[in-house]
């Protein structure tokens, strides 16, 4: 099944930018339930209130660590690692968290300008592979000729102590759970399918299981930035990641150096709202593909219109739950494993091509659909591995995200009641989402976040970057969170895909590495195409 608010870009190598949507912190607003358990902010959600510039004592060990480097297995890497106390009101007590971290050395002989932290996103997305795989190689040279490349995998995640929670095989049973129930007993096996999977994590990871919040990872940042000497945090998020960094200028504001926010989340929604919206998100990119593969004579979902390729689509989601399509190995094309295949490749437009070959072999008269090239998506949007087994991604994702913000929905009779409104959103993919989101409800931790406005007084400028047609972080959430923050400065890109920076916009690049470089900012309300 789709995670709810497990989202990522494919594309190069750079992109493992994941996101996985909602994430909030508990120093915001208040949450509160409605009558059906509906999560929502019953007044303006309150700003995140800073930090004091001064660490107190019992944080102090942490922050006066120096780092040991040795040679990573990637050549041109250094790795280290750091501790962090595992409990932030209770550093003494609670025992420490060991934090993977990874660097590049500037490459340039001109005057450093300090560490450049970045990370990709998710929640669940090894920031440590991101900088060895892209980021370090793949960031413009004259940007790695003066930054450190750095990346902490945040706690949780990749190789900093992750959180697991299920087998391989029982892995492959929760991805193929029927998400779009039919009656009570398919909903009923739906819920067992997110208890299951909440009690795994509980039973291998549940030391850390409270701990892997957003305002930890942010608090865990400002532990490194100190670590590596810097006066001030210099940063690139991806998606979520923007919701890291954001976190991050909210509780030190007067850290904040040069900050890039690109694919932006909007911290004052709450979870349904948030899912619901990106679900819209989906269905913007979903027509950008039709508009694309209906003019094409060989489009498998027809020539006549986006809104007609919208519904055989949905006919196949529809065939696939009654029938599951055969593959090349074992394992079935569910509806819920389909699905995902078709949202991997929103992400990035460079996808259209294969997810039309994919769609081609499923559609095949007669019986003879092949479901292979679909669930090849899936399991490379879910991050399986040929032998079977599964990334970390999949269990940190839900790990953060039910910490960060109070369930979308209590249970399955306010998903039903909410499906109208979904499908509004997206008629393609709507109801899935819809029920995707129940996930949070059965989480073994409560949260401890809630939404809130980031404000950052006093910050240095923070460049917030959105795409009019990102499906994973819709583009009104940069608008939001550029809004909220003082010193934000909104930077437009008029295209499709997740993110901007680093595909191929030479405009959108060229604003990003003059702010890196030079510290100055994009031209107010800047659009490029």
């Amino acid at each position: 099944m789709t995670s709810s608010r497990l989202l990522r870009t494919s594309g190069t190598a750079a992109a493992a930018a994941v996101l996985l949507l909602v994430s909030g912190c508990s120093a915001g607003g208040s949450a509160s339930l409605d009558s059906k358990g509906v999560g929502f902010a019953r007044e303006e959600p309150t700003p995140l209130r800073p930090l004091s510039a001064t660490p107190p004592a019992a944080l102090k060990p942490y922050y006066g660590q120096r780092l040991t480097w040795h040679a990573c297995r990637a050549r041109g890497f250094e790795c280290a690692t750091m501790k962090v106390p595992l409990d932030y009101t209770r550093p003494k007590a609670g025992g420490d968290v060991k934090l993977a971290v990874a660097r590049k050395k500037a490459t340039g002989r001109a005057k450093p300008l300090g560490s450049l932290l970045v990370n990709p996103g998710g929640p669940g997305g090894s920031a440590i592979g991101y900088l060895q795989q892209y980021a370090g190689i793949g960031y413009p040279a004259s940007v790695r000729a003066r930054y450190d490349m750095v990346a902490v995998d945040p706690r949780g995640v990749g190789a900093s102590e992750p959180v697991t929670c299920l087998s391989g095989r029982q892995m492959d049973e929760f991805t193929a759970t029927d998400q779009t129930p039919d009656d009570g007993a398919e909903a009923a096996r739906l819920v067992a399918a997110y208890k299951k999977f909440g009690r795994g994590c509980e039973t291998r990871s549940g030391r850390i299981l409270g701990h892997v919040s957003t305002i930890e990872a942010a608090r865990d940042m400002d532990v490194l930035r100190a670590a590596l000497g810097d006066g001030k945090l210099n940063y690139v998020g991806a998606s979520y990641g923007t919701f890291l960094g954001a976190t991050y200028a909210g509780l030190y504001p007067s850290r904040v150096g040069r900050v890039v926010l690109d694919g932006a989340m909007d911290p004052s929604l709450d979870a349904e709202r948030m899912n619901r919206e990106q679900t819209g998100g989906f269905e913007t990119a979903f027509t950008s593909f039709a508009k694309d593969c209906v003019g094409r004579k060989d489009c498998p979902l027809g020539t006549k219109s986006p809104a007609d390729a919208g519904r055989r689509l949905k006919a196949l989601f529809d065939r696939t739950d009654r029938h599951p399509l055969r593959t090349s190995g074992p394992r079935r094309l569910t509806e819920s494993l389909a699905t995902t295949g078709v949202i991997s490749v929103m992400y990035d437009q460079s996808g259209w091509p294969q997810l039309r070959t994919a769609l081609k072999s499923a559609l095949k008269p007669a019986g003879k659909g092949d479901g292979s090239a679909l669930l090849a998506l899936s399991d490379h949007y879910y991050e399986r591995n040929s032998k079977g087994g599964y990334a970390n991604l999949m269990f940190a994702n839900p790990a953060v995200n039910c910490l960060d913000l109070p369930a979308a929905f209590r249970g399955p009779d306010d998903v039903r009641e909410a499906v109208p409104a979904f499908e509004k959103a997206s008629p393609v993919f709507g109801r899935g989402l819809a029920w995707s989101a129940l996930n949070c409800a059965y989480w073994p931790r409560p949260a401890t976040g809630s939404p809130h406005r980031v404000e950052a007084r006093g910050a240095a400028p923070i460049v917030v970057v959105g795409t009019t047609r990102d499906p994973a972080t819709p583009y009104r959430w940069a608008r939001g969170l550029a809004a909220q923050l003082t010193s934000g400065r909104l930077l437009t890109y008029n295209g499709d895909g997740h993110t901007a920076y680093g595909r191929g916009s030479t405009c959108i690049d060229t604003a990003i590495n003059t702010y890196l470089l030079k510290a100055t900012p994009p031209t107010p309300h800047k659009t490029c195409t």
